[in-house]
């Protein structure tokens, strides 16, 4: 499968001054193209780090909600996205998209309001419907997964903030399933995220974001990977060191 969006550049030299936000954050900074994988891109680092804040830029370049949802959705809560996006090229490839999402755990909760507000509101079919039913009357966890099983169909572009935080290792093992599934039906992924279970889908590119830039590594090479693998493997002599009794 063709990219949807082949690479995101930076135009360095419109940006106003990389001692403001958001270019002051050391891996924007020194960004300039970053090729995105046809299938699943993961950006990957520290909290801080600018990994969040260059996929909304995507987002919103690609004609997003910064809050999140689909490319219809227009409603602002709090306006605290950066404009990051204003400074954003998109390379795109052949092929559009007939599909798009943009999650945001820490806004999800705004666009199942806002979901319901257009059902109350529209014409025919209420909106919610295509999403599995009220968003608000499940858990955090379920809302995310009854989005991921009724509203993305495939032939997409999604974009996905931090999703673990709205899942138990249980669901992250069948969320990469469903991400195989979407991907199977022509769809490209690009994923924010600390967690070493999503982001051991293997076909894909890892982005490590820290102070040093953005690089690409192998899986078993993140932190994540390590860290997670190390405290499994030695979790009791980890948790006598990091409390102190072996002083």
């Amino acid at each position: 499968m063709e990219s949807y969006i082949q690479e995101v550049r930076l135009k360095r030299d419109k940006v106003p001054d990389f001692t403001e936000y958001p270019f002051s954050i050391p891996a924007l900074r020194k960004l300039s193209r970053l090729p995105l994988h046809p299938k699943v891109t993961f950006f990957v680092g520290e909290n801080g780090t600018g990994k969040s804040t260059l996929l909304e830029g995507i987002a919103v370049a690609a004609g997003f909600n910064p809050e999140g949802g689909t490319r219809n959705f227009r409603f602002s809560t709090y306006a605290s996205h950066s404009e990051l996006s204003e400074y954003l090229t998109l390379v795109r490839g052949i092929s559009r998209p007939r599909d798009g999402f943009f999650f945001r755990a820490e806004s999800f909760y705004n666009v199942a309001t806002e979901v319901e507000h257009l059902s109350e509101n529209g014409l025919g079919t209420p909106i919610r419907a295509y999403y599995g039913g009220n968003l608000h009357t499940r858990s955090h966890g379920e809302s995310f997964f009854a989005l991921l099983e009724n509203r993305l169909g495939g032939q997409g572009l999604y974009l996905f903030d931090e999703p673990e935080s709205a899942l138990s290792p249980t669901r992250q093992l069948a969320m990469l399933q469903k991400m195989h599934r979407l991907i199977q039906a022509d769809s490209q992924l690009i994923i924010a995220t600390h967690s070493p279970i999503l982001m051991a889908y293997p076909d894909s590119i890892i982005y490590v974001f820290s102070a040093e830039g953005i690089r690409a590594v192998p899986y078993e090479e993140t932190e994540q990977y390590r860290v997670t693998l190390d405290f499994l493997r030695f979790y009791p002599r980890m948790l006598h060191e990091l409390m102190g009794e072996g002083e």
